[in-house]
């Protein structure tokens, strides 16, 4: 048996996580808690020996994955597919601004209908150009080999819903990611046979493996 990692990890803090406006695919830096965040979970990350570290191209992800790569000595690759989620004209403002300026779209938001805010992207369209994203990278990765892929929280949650071939309806039963937490898939193959899980969710401490009869 043998088989693959991958470390889904949320970047740090910024400005406007502290603030409640929706950062999207604005280019917003992380703030200094956030740089203290991406140091004290790279110490740990950096004891999985990273076959590749891959990262969103925006700023907040990318400085958290370039924090990483120094620790580990891997150079970070960038993938603008892995940016967040675009919330269209949402971005900049709190969810309270945006009942005021969009309250007909926000209210379609809330009852299922993506399509309402002017710009936006779904939260299909996110997850299928992670997803695809994430396959690619996965074909080089070898036997035992760990990916560590650094973006942003609604793309990471609605990525891996898609990689995982859950059905939409169930997406949002799936929490978010705190700022520097992770998420870990695992590829268990024997022979011609191979299947993706998910082991950790929104997770602070380094994968360990699991002492179970449920295998």
């Amino acid at each position: 048996m043998s088989w693959r990692q991958v470390v889904l990890w949320r970047h740090g803090r910024t400005e406007w996580n502290v603030a409640g406006r929706v950062q999207g695919q604005s280019d917003v830096p992380l703030d200094d808690v956030g740089r203290q965040q991406a140091r004290e979970a790279a110490a740990r990350l950096a004891g999985l020996n990273p076959y590749r570290i891959v990262s969103s191209d925006l700023s907040r992800a990318s400085e958290t994955a370039q924090i990483l790569g120094e620790v580990a000595s891997k150079e970070v690759e960038f993938d603008p597919r892995l940016r967040e989620m675009d919330f269209g004209a949402r971005e900049g403002l709190t969810w309270g601004e945006a009942w005021a300026q969009f309250p007909d779209g926000m209210q379609a938001w809330i009852d299922g209908d993506e399509t309402q805010i002017p710009g936006s992207e779904t939260h299909r369209q996110a997850g299928e150009r992670f997803a695809a994203a994430l396959h690619d990278h996965l074909k080089d990765l070898p036997p035992k080999g760990v990916l560590i892929v650094v973006a942003h929280g609604a793309v990471l949650r609605t990525g891996a819903c898609a990689f995982l071939e859950i059905p939409e309806e169930h997406w949002s039963t799936f929490g978010g990611l705190g700022n520097c937490s992770w998420s870990v898939l695992e590829e268990w193959s024997r022979d011609d046979w191979s299947k993706w899980r998910l082991t950790e969710w929104n997770a602070g401490t380094l994968p360990e493996p699991v002492l179970s009869d449920d295998e």
